[in-house]
């Protein structure tokens, strides 16, 4: 095994065990694939990224369902509408540049950061808010909008998806990542749709990135379930809290590369 492929397997397992708890894995493996491959088309990197997670997420969401309720009526609306809302983001990709999305997304994560901060009880107890027929319907919407998200541009997906459903669905942290789980694992196959015909794709670094991603996923799931909705609170924050800094950075650099005020 190469270095670079070795360095790449060792970042596949610390992204599969915090996409499992908390979402939030690409931070570490999308930099990952960009320094190993510097040469190689974005979306090439961004479509091994997707092969490989994604059987990370479904390893995670196996786990979570052998030992949490899972809400079905959100996620009879979720899924398929997550898997139609995924494959439209990914067509429409080039139509809105990256670079028009990511000051909004900070902004939003700042949002999402100091309200989970604030209400110290967020998400510790698991409460639903709707009946099923307004949960079948609710959840529709959050899979089409969160779908089209992460088929167009795709960063704190995961925990965007946990903190909607701890927010406004009343699911405790614990059930709000078993429901993401699933939810992603349909956007990332509507992703790969795309990619693959596309010829997006590398081969071994998806097959390296997909073994060590399962493994992370395995451990992040059980210390999940083991710590409770508390230990995937704190995950969560700490996610939040890196998307911040490198989404920051990410503008800085492209408002000083195109010459704007900083």
């Amino acid at each position: 095994m190469t270095l670079e492929l070795g360095l790449l397997a060792l970042a596949g397992f610390f992204a599969g065990f915090v996409d499992a708890v908390a979402g939030g894995g690409g931070l570490v493996q999308l930099p990952a694939l960009f320094a190993a491959y510097p040469g190689t088309h974005a979306a090439t990197l961004f479509g091994t990224n997707k092969g490989a997670s994604v059987w990370g997420t479904a390893v995670a969401a196996r786990q979570y369902a052998r030992r949490v309720a899972l809400p079905w009526a959100c996620l009879k609306g979720a899924l398929p509408m997550a898997l139609l809302g995924a494959w439209w983001g990914a067509k429409a990709v080039s139509l809105l540049p990256a670079a028009a999305l990511r000051p909004a997304v900070l902004l939003a994560l700042v949002g999402v950061g100091l309200y989970t901060l604030r209400r110290r009880e967020l998400g510790l107890t698991h409460a639903p808010r709707f009946g099923s027929s307004q949960e079948l319907r609710a959840g529709a919407a959050l899979g089409l909008g969160l779908g089209f998200y992460d088929g167009i541009f795709g960063p704190g997906t995961g925990t965007f998806l946990v903190f909607m459903l701890v927010r406004n669905f009343g699911y405790d942290f614990l059930h709000a990542s078993a429901v993401a789980k699933l939810i992603n694992v349909a956007t990332n196959v509507a992703a790969l749709a795309f990619f693959i015909p596309a010829g997006h794709w590398l081969g071994q670094a998806a097959l390296v990135l997909a073994v060590s991603n399962v493994g992370g996923s395995v451990l992040g799931s059980r210390a999940a379930l083991k710590g409770g909705a508390r230990f995937v609170r704190l995950l969560f924050l700490l996610v939040i809290s890196l998307l911040l800094v490198k989404m920051a950075f990410d503008v800085w650099h492209e408002r000083a590369g195109l010459g704007l005020p900083l």
